[in-house]
């Protein structure tokens, strides 16, 4: 499918589906579901074939049907009031902006957003997302075939803070955190500390302790939060692009625009100071002869 034009209409109506974002998920409580079907539409990318990725294939049944997309569709049709009300938006951008604005609304780092991804009705096979009952060699597997490293990986996970795992879905039970509709570097302390009652460790969050790469992050993140936002906005912003190329002459074009604009009327603004000064002395010196 082709891509959409990103010029001022787009980018209108995105601040005005951002807006709308912000209404759903404050009363529906739905940012862990959004910030997962973002991830699961973008974590199928492929950057050796370049396939896959953020482009709203996962809201064919086809794709959300897969096993680890369990519950998703949920999300999805959340959603469809929102892409109704702003038909122009792709389902890949809108995807991307609602996990987006799930992270910011819970609390989190402002994740930088480029809107202009094309939608596609290829789905990919099933089994391209982290299976949450392997070790590090498997998430390594899964994370450097989309092209992200170590660090990614660990940041990444750190949005396990959001939400709660739930058995009919995933086989598993429990949230990770005590406040699991808030973001923050809560999951990487809890899970520094062990077991504990009434929070859940999967088996790819417990194996981050035992290789020395990951653990380094861990550690990092629990001791500070500010760098772990830092991390994080990034290595989201990575996973919402992987392949997709932001367009830059349409919202280049308009900030040089706006820059113009901005010294032209500084300009303006100069020149009727200047003359002002001109005529109130003429005034002035007029009055002084009179008199």
């Amino acid at each position: 499918m082709a891509a959409p034009v990103v010029n001022a209409e787009y980018l209108k109506e995105i601040d005005k589906a951002r807006r709308d974002l912000r209404a759903l998920i404050a009363s529906k409580n739905c940012a862990p579901i959004m910030l997962r079907l973002a991830w699961h539409d973008a974590g199928t990318y492929d950057v050796n074939t370049k396939t896959g990725g953020p482009n709203g294939s996962i809201r064919f049944e086809e794709e959300y049907s897969h096993g680890s997309n369990a519950g998703l569709k949920i999300a999805i049709d959340l959603l469809e009031p929102i892409k109704a009300k702003h038909p122009k938006i792709t389902y890949a951008d809108l995807y991307q902006l609602s996990g987006v604005v799930a992270v910011e609304v819970t609390g989190g780092p402002t994740v930088n957003f480029v809107p202009g991804r094309r939608d596609s009705s290829v789905c990919p096979r099933e089994g391209c997302l982290p299976d949450a009952k392997q070790g590090n060699q498997h998430l390594r597997d899964v994370f450097y075939r989309m092209g992200l490293s170590d660090k990614d990986i660990v940041a990444l996970s750190g949005g396990h803070t959001l939400g709660r795992a739930h058995p009919e879905r995933s086989g598993f039970e429990g949230p990770w955190t005590k406040e699991p509709l808030k973001f923050d570097n809560s999951y990487f302390v809890e899970l520094l500390k062990g077991e504990a009652e009434g929070l859940l460790k999967l088996p790819t969050d417990k194996a981050m302790l035992d290789d020395p790469k990951f653990r380094h992050y861990v550690e990092l993140y629990a001791k500070d939060e500010d760098l772990f936002f830092k991390d994080y906005a990034e290595s989201h912003k990575k996973l919402s692009e992987l392949g997709f190329t932001p367009p830059t002459s349409g919202t280049g074009s308009k900030a040089a625009d706006v820059s113009a604009c901005t010294i032209l009327a500084q300009s303006a603004v100069g020149v009727v100071v200047a003359a002002a000064v001109v005529v109130f002395s003429y005034i002035y010196e007029s009055s002084k002869r009179s008199k």
